[in-house]
């Protein structure tokens, strides 16, 4: 059985210093100059650790250096390696090396990266190859994606030991990272991948708001402010659900950023991780958010600078949900997620939340795996 394994390594480091991706040299510079870390080997690492408690042989097909040699090393696996780059790595050698596992017969192809990430295998494989992607980037809205590393590992299992999953036509989505930095959301289809799909597995396709939610969203955000304590610091995450908040308030607000109020006034407009970190340590701090329509991420999607850190600081007990109904209808069978990168933070945030859904409603949804 032949896996092919892609780790884009530089993917997701734009999202905690607020740059929205790291599409393009001049933004990964700017990543690195603000001080982001590669965060997708060490994702990797976790989806390679389950796939090592399969039980028939194996065998993972890899490309040298941090594109998957060395996470495989790193999880105790000695791969094959079927594609060398040549040092500095770029969206060619992800195509390159997908090519030659199309051509060793690879039975699956894993790949760790975003959406950019998936169009580029997108490019090569079509529906040659099924694929599952282990999301780690900042832009996750296509539907060929395991919820978590973890579950990308359990997927590739099930996939290969079983044969219980099912193949299916999944999405492939990006948006611009350009538009995004200035507040503009334009996604596109792509086309499709072929997934072994297992809905406890594999996460869904991003949903958006409809017209008909505007009435709730706007009583949603009255109740917000009709209750906001003073001398308290919120943290209001991205979405066109929360930035309601802002707009009642007349404050000027960042679409796809958190933004941070304290006494109904806008002080921190487009925070990174660094500003909420320092925001949230020793004060009285809220984390107002809205789940991803039809994935369910509270954390780990859409607002990556409210990090691992900064939820350890405000406290699980301080976090306040919004939804509108048929936001949660799309989430049924599917609860709350969260990916944060941390598996301790992961598992505080394994509760039952009391979730406003009108003003003064509330409805009971779990975060669960």
């Amino acid at each position: 059985m032949n896996i092919g394994l892609i780790v884009n390594p530089i993917a997701g480091m734009g999202g905690k210093v607020g740059l929205k991706g790291t599409d393009g040299e001049n933004i990964l510079k700017r990543a690195i100059e603000a001080g982001a870390i590669k965060e997708s080997p060490y994702k990797t690492i976790k989806m390679l650790k389950i796939l090592k408690e399969h039980k028939k042989p194996i065998n993972i097909m890899t490309v040298s250096g941090d594109m998957g040699e060395a996470e495989c090393l790193e999880a105790g696996i000695k791969p094959e390696v079927v594609f060398v780059t040549g040092g500095t790595t770029s969206f060619k050698d992800t195509e390159e090396a997908a090519r030659e596992m199309i051509r060793r017969k690879a039975s699956v192809i894993v790949f760790a990266g975003g959406d950019g990430t998936a169009r580029n295998i997108y490019n090569v494989v079509g529906d040659k190859v099924p694929v599952i992607g282990i999301p780690t980037g900042v832009k996750i809205h296509s539907a060929v994606f395991a919820s978590n590393p973890k579950n990308a590992g359990r997927a590739v299992i099930n996939y290969l030991e079983n044969n219980r999953s099912i193949l299916k036509d999944r999405e492939v989505m990006d948006i611009d990272e350009e538009g995004l930095r200035y507040g503009r959301v334009s996604a596109k289809l792509y086309g499709y991948m072929k997934v072994p799909f297992d809905k406890q597995y594999i996460q869904g396709l991003k949903s958006g708001s409809n017209s008909t939610d505007k009435g709730i969203i706007s009583r949603i955000s009255k109740y917000i402010v009709d209750n906001m304590e003073e001398d308290t610091y919120y943290i209001v995450g991205a979405g066109t659900t929360t930035k309601a908040i802002l707009e009642r308030l007349n404050l000027e607000y960042t679409l796809l950023g958190p933004d941070v109020i304290y006494n109904k006034k806008l002080i921190l407009k487009d925070a990174n991780e660094r500003d909420l970190i320092k925001i949230s340590k020793n004060k009285k701090v809220k984390i107002i958010i809205s789940p991803i329509g039809g994935q369910g991420f509270i954390f780990g999607r859409g607002n990556p600078q409210i990090s691992g850190s900064v939820i350890s600081n405000v406290g699980v007990e301080n976090i306040i949900i919004i939804a509108t109904p048929a936001k949660l209808l799309s989430l049924l069978g599917k609860g709350l997620q969260a990916d944060t990168g941390r598996d301790e933070i992961d598992a505080l945030l394994k509760r039952s939340y009391k979730i406003i859904v009108d003003y003064g409603e509330y409805y009971v949804m779990s975060c669960k795996d």
